[in-house]
């Protein structure tokens, strides 16, 4: 069991976040209340206390079945902007402040939103979540790549023709296997020379050639999740040397059966071998977690005490794309709260 001093300790330690979906990282609450708008044509339940239940996942295939049943609630602008508004509400008393929030385009698109509709209710959102608790966001606009190129091309043409001033990022996500990265290498390099940085999902439920492949074929900067590199030691060698960084969630790596078990976990060989890592939630509520326990998780697995998890905080930032006074200013106020009395 983790000292209870450290879990207040990381209660209080400002954070940033770098894995966290929208759809995935909302509350009971709020998924409950979007049930209720749209009773009779969900199979989410309404009743939050049903939701623990509704969130227990057979496999991966399972949880990407209930995710979707899950972004099947957001069909009007004004469960679009409730959602993020409330994520961002969630994410601030957690201390967390700055968070790049992954979003799914194609999928909202293909409930009717407009581009430039999409875009100004996310924007709106932003701003306010940042008015309103102080917290930053960001975005990474990612490809489901179970629809293949279908979705990659109207992915990218919203990213590019639209712009919104909170992206920053292009990814990938979805089931892996059978999903060749390849496909994607022509709207990565798009994405890339109009700025946006590369973050795909690889090596969660599949091997290390899965990461290769987004190194070689996306030109990833960060790999989401990427656990499964421990099974290559010139990997390993390879993400230390280029400063790749991983971005690990442990709990959700078990809930979905990545990885068997915590004590199986490859967060300690990762760190052993040099690799970069920062510590996230992925989609919290539907694993039953928060990030602040995901720090507890990675202290144990770590053997850390509050120095070492203050660096785990001081990785997220560094590994980040905020802007150098953004990383300068939260990096210092890491530093200030590790040195109160």
């Amino acid at each position: 069991m983790i000292d209870p001093d450290l879990t207040e300790f990381i209660a209080g330690l400002p954070k940033a976040e770098l894995h966290v979906h929208h759809v995935g990282a909302a509350s009971p609450q709020i998924v409950a209340e979007l049930a209720a708008r749209h009773e009779g044509s969900t199979p989410v339940p309404a009743d939050p206390s049903q939701l623990a239940s509704f969130f227990v996942f057979r496999d991966f295939a399972h949880f990407i079945e209930v995710y979707v049943a899950v972004m099947d609630l957001i069909r009007d602008p004004e469960d679009l902007w409730a959602l993020i508004h409330g994520v961002g509400r969630d994410l601030a008393g957690q201390r967390v402040r700055y968070a790049e929030l992954t979003i799914t385009p194609y999928l909202h698109l293909e409930k009717g939103f407009a581009p430039a509709q999409f875009c100004e209710v996310i924007e709106d959102a932003r701003r306010r979540v940042e008015a309103d608790f102080g917290t930053t966001l960001r975005w990474c606009f990612d490809i489901p790549g179970e629809f293949g190129v279908a979705a990659a091309e109207p992915t990218l043409s919203l990213a590019l023709d639209q712009r919104p001033d909170g992206l920053v990022s292009f990814g990938l996500g979805g089931p892996e296997a059978g999903v060749p990265r390849a496909q994607f290498a022509p709207h990565f390099a798009a994405a890339r020379a109009a700025g946006l940085h590369s973050v795909p999902h690889a090596g969660e439920t599949t091997g290390a050639e899965t990461v290769w492949e987004a190194i070689r074929e996306l030109g990833a900067e960060r790999i989401g999740h990427g656990v499964h590199s421990v099974e290559d030691p010139a990997l390993l060698e390879h993400l230390a040397e280029h400063g790749i960084t991983l971005e690990v969630c442990p709990t959700s790596n078990i809930r979905t059966g990545a990885i068997p078990s915590l004590a199986a976990h490859p967060l300690p060989e990762l760190v052993k071998a040099g690799v970069p890592v920062t510590i996230n939630s992925d989609d919290p509520p539907m694993f039953g977690t928060t990030l602040n326990q995901e720090y507890a998780v990675a202290a144990e697995l770590l053997g850390l005490d509050r120095d070492g998890v203050a660096d785990l905080a001081r990785s997220a930032v560094r590994a980040s794309f905020m802007s150098v006074e953004g990383k300068s200013a939260l990096l210092a106020e890491i530093d200030a709260y590790v040195t109160q009395p």
